[in-house]
């Protein structure tokens, strides 16, 4: 549960989190440390926001639209 208590924001953070174990965490046999995680994790998380279209958001990305919202 979320701290505002929406538990469709919850629902959103997972499916985020599933996509991210299953395009890098689980393709890739071990860190070999935390840091190691944490910059290849990153950098995935760059790609999915700036450079991966999204078919729910009409093949845009989301920085993209993003931005049309404000």
């Amino acid at each position: 549960m979320t701290e505002d208590y929406k538990p469709t924001d919850n629902a959103i953070a997972e499916r985020v989190n599933g996509t991210i174990k299953t395009e890098v965490v689980y393709r890739e046999k071990r860190y070999r440390n935390i840091a190691e995680a944490d910059s290849r994790i990153g950098r995935y998380i760059a790609f999915y926001n700036d450079k991966r279209p999204h078919y729910s958001l009409g093949m845009q990305v989301p920085t993209q639209v993003h931005g049309q919202s404000r």
